[in-house]
C-alpha cells in the first residue's frame, strides 16, 4: 500500500478529545468517531499552502470546492445538484440542530431512529421540541426501522423525520426498496426529511451502494435535507467543514434564517481541506478502505468469540455496534473502562446493554483493545 495505516501518531499531547479524555490513564480510547489515521498528504500539502499565505480573513466556499462536489455527487450517484442548493456548516451536529429549529415550532415534534447518534436526540431537547423514537430492530442480521411501530403513537403534530444512512451505530446501508419505505412514511405523514448521509463514503461491504434519500424521486428531494461532509471520510471532524443540500427553496430559507447571526461561516482551513479532499484523496480513501475492511472482518470474528458478546455484520462505517446483553454485569462500558478499553455507552445511543467500538485505528492498538476485551470477558465465566 502507498500509504501507511500502521503509523503510530501520538495523539496524546494534541488537545484531542478522543486520547485526552483518558490521559494518565492505561485506557485504550476506542470511543468518539474519529480515526487516528494522518489526513491524505493532499489535505496536508494543501493546508501548508495556504497557512503560508498568512492571511486568514473571511472567506467562502470556492467555485472549485462547489464544482468538485457537484460532479463527485453527479459521477457517484447521478444526482444533479444545482449549486444554489448547497448551504455550508461548520459542521454536521449543527446542520441536525438547525434542521430541528427550522423545521419545526413549539409544540411540535420529530420522529429519529432508536438506537441513533446521540447528537440526534440532544437536538429535540436542546431546542425543546418530542421526539418519538422510531424502533431500531434486527432484521436477517441487519438493522432496520420498524415504522409499524410508531403509527399508532403519531399525534400529528410531527414535523420532521430524522434519518441515518449509512446507520450509525449499526452500520446498515439502506436499499433502494428500504429507502422507498422511509420515504412512503415521510410523504404519508408530510414529515420533512433530515438524512445525514456523512459517512457515504466509508462503505466497507463489497456489493453495497449509497442511495442519498433525495435521489429516490422528485417528491423525496422536495421534502429532504441531506447533510454530508468530507469529515468522517478523511480524518478532518476537527475542521469542520460540511454540507446540506436542500433542493426545495422554501426549506432552504427556513434553514438559512434559523442559522442566521448563530451559526458562523465554515472556517477558510476547512474549506481549503475540503475541496483537497474531494480531488485528491480517492486513492488514499481506496487503500483506507482496503484497511478498514479488515479490521472490521478481524473484529466481528473476535468479538464474536468472546463469552457474553455479539456483533452483527458492518455493512459501513468504522464503528461496531456490540451486544452485551448476555454479559452478567449492570454497565458494560465501565467494566470495559475498567478492563483497560474505553468504548462509547450504549445508552447514549437508546440501549444500555449496547458498547460502540471505534475501529479506525491501527491494527497494533486494536489487538491490545481486543486482548483486553477477552480477559475481561473470561474472568467472568464460572472455573
Amino acid at each position: 500500500m502507498a500509504f501507511n495505516f500502521d503509523l503510530w501518531v501520538d495523539r496524546s499531547h494534541s488537545d484531542s478529545v478522543k486520547w485526552d479524555k483518558y490521559r494518565g490513564r492505561d485506557v485504550i480510547p476506542l470511543w468518539v468517531a474519529d480515526t487516528d489515521f494522518p489526513s491524505p498528504p493532499a489535505i496536508i500539502d494543501a493546508l501548508q499552502q495556504r497557512v503560508a499565505h498568512a492571511v486568514f480573513g473571511y472567506g467562502h466556499p470556492s467555485p472549485e470546492l462547489i464544482e468538485v462536489f457537484t460532479r463527485r455527487m453527479l459521477e457517484r450517484y447521478g444526482w444533479h445538484i444545482n449549486p444554489e442548493w448547497l448551504v455550508f456548516l461548520p459542521g454536521l451536529v449543527c446542520g441536525l440542530n438547525l434542521c430541528v429549529r427550522a423545521f419545526t415550532t413549539e409544540g411540535e415534534g420529530t420522529l429519529a431512529p432508536s438506537l441513533i447518534y446521540p447528537p440526534f436526540r440532544k437536538a429535540a431537547k436542546f431546542s425543546g421540541r418530542t421526539q418519538l423514537p422510531v424502533p431500531l430492530t434486527l432484521q436477517d442480521r441487519r438493522w432496520l426501522l420498524d415504522f409499524s411501530a410508531v403509527e399508532a403513537q403519531l399525534s400529528g403534530a410531527e414535523r420532521l423525520l430524522m434519518l441515518c444512512n449509512p446507520q450509525n451505530p449499526g452500520g446498515t446501508v439502506y436499499r433502494r426498496q428500504e429507502l422507498l419505505q422511509q420515504h412512503e412514511f415521510a410523504k404519508n405523514h408530510n414529515l420533512v426529511v433530515c438524512s445525514d448521509e456523512i459517512h457515504c463514503d466509508l462503505l466497507l461491504e463489497p456489493g453495497c451502494e449509497h442511495i442519498p434519500f433525495a435521489t429516490l424521486n422528485d417528491d423525496a428531494a422536495q421534502r429532504s435535507v441531506t447533510l454530508m461532509s468530507p469529515s468522517k471520510t478523511f480524518n478532518i471532524a476537527g475542521l469542520g467543514a460540511s454540507m446540506a443540500i436542500i433542493p426545495n427553496p422554501e426549506l432552504r430559507k427556513k434553514l438559512v434564517r434559523a442559522r442566521s447571526g448563530i451559526v458562523p461561516e465554515v472556517d477558510v482551513l476547512a474549506l481549503v481541506a475540503a475541496q483537497a479532499a474531494y480531488q485528491h484523496g480517492q486513492e488514499w480513501l481506496d487503500e483506507l478502505l482496503v484497511y478498514l475492511r479488515a479490521n472490521r472482518d478481524w473484529v466481528i470474528e473476535r468479538i464474536n468469540a468472546m463469552p457474553g458478546l455479539a456483533l452483527q455484520p458492518i455493512e459501513a462505517t468504522y464503528l461496531a455496534w456490540i451486544d452485551c446483553s448476555q454479559l452478567p454485569v449492570d454497565n458494560p462500558h465501565a467494566f470495559f473502562e475498567q478492563a483497560g478499553v474505553g468504548l462509547s455507552p450504549g445508552l447514549d445511543f437508546g440501549n444500555r446493554h449496547f458498547v460502540r467500538l471505534n475501529f479506525g485505528c491501527r491494527r497494533e492498538l486494536l489487538s491490545q483493545a481486543l486482548d483486553r476485551m477477552l480477559l475481561a470477558t473470561r474472568s467472568l465465566q464460572p472455573n
